[in-house]
């Protein structure tokens, strides 16, 4: 058990993240599980986004955004993974103070912008479906362009608010975050200072992104929905079925954590439960996305067996 270490003023130079588990037992298994998963993140995402960038059958908007979500997968995991497999292997897993800042902010920019790149690509999806003969006028490369570099502007923005807030405040409760990385409820629970403002920053922006880009994806699925039905031909409806079930799976899994952790009352904050639940959407979700989104698609394999014929 880690005690917890008293600081005085506000002279904190490094964290100790608590990580997963505190039970010695536990830390070579998970440290081999999670490496695993690890490298199956960055195999299988680098892989997403090498093949449909040179595959000249998947250039298209469905696979341009698809090359977003799994960059940003990537980015998110790469963020927390590869510290969070050293603290399994050091008695303590210590982050300096600059460290944590910068771990909270890359976070944070990848987490929003994935976001905001699922309600585009549920866009997309209305459009090829709902709008078909026009789908490639109405989603042309300038417009695809603009659905993903708003979002990146936009979360880096938020990022540096969130973070450059968050560390003015003093660390002198405790330097022990109780968490495997650097997030806003346990560096606040840490804090001494007057919280009020950053809660009010956290929650604010929170909210709206998480409303924001569901409210577009549900509407989209509303117009999808509704088209589908009309629809005469049981293969054409299977087809668009399969499209949008692949997405609605992936939109079920992320958004469902991401409402459990952060769009709870400070005061119902389980640190316990809030790790497990991060685990999902921080190493789970990016490993899934593209098995979810691509090796399910007849398109990808059909890639993916081009390639391997050049290579050999």
């Amino acid at each position: 058990m880690i005690n917890r270490n008293e600081t005085t003023g506000s002279q904190v130079t490094e964290f100790i993240l608590m990580g997963i588990t505190n039970r010695p037992e536990l830390q070579g298994p998970l440290f081999v599980l999670f490496f695993f998963n690890y490298m199956a993140i960055v195999v299988g995402n680098i892989g997403l986004i090498i093949l449909t960038s040179v595959d000249s059958h998947l250039q298209t908007p469905m696979y341009f955004f698809l090359r977003h979500l799994a960059f940003v997968d990537l980015g998110y995991s790469t963020a927390i993974g590869p510290k969070m497999l050293v603290g399994f292997i050091e008695e303590k897993n210590i982050i300096s103070y600059s460290g944590c800042a910068i771990q909270l902010g890359f976070f944070s920019v990848f987490i929003a912008s994935e976001l905001f790149i699922l309600s585009a690509m549920a866009y997309d999806r209305y459009v090829a479906i709902c709008k078909s003969l026009h789908y490639m006028a109405i989603m042309s490369e300038r417009v695809c362009w603009f659905l993903v570099t708003i979002p990146y502007l936009y979360s880096i923005i938020v990022a540096l608010l969130v973070a450059i807030n968050l560390f003015k405040l003093s660390f002198c409760k405790s330097n022990i975050v109780s968490h495997f990385y650097c997030d806003g409820p346990p560096l606040i629970f840490i804090t001494c200072s007057d919280t009020s403002e950053i809660e009010i920053i956290i929650m604010i922006f929170s909210t709206f992104n998480f409303v924001s880009s569901l409210l577009i994806i549900l509407i989209s699925y509303m117009f999808i929905l509704v088209t589908i039905l009309k629809m005469n031909s049981s293969e054409g409806r299977h087809k668009a079925f399969s499209t949008f079930g692949s997405h609605l799976t992936g939109v079920v899994i992320f958004y469902g954590t991401l409402f459990f952790m952060y769009l709870q009352p400070q005061s119902s904050h389980s640190f316990d439960t809030d790790r497990i639940a991060s685990v999902f959407y921080t190493l789970v979700i990016p490993m899934l996305n593209p098995l979810i989104y691509s090796l399910r698609n007849k398109e990808v394999k059909c890639a993916l067996k081009r390639l391997v014929k050049k290579i050999w």
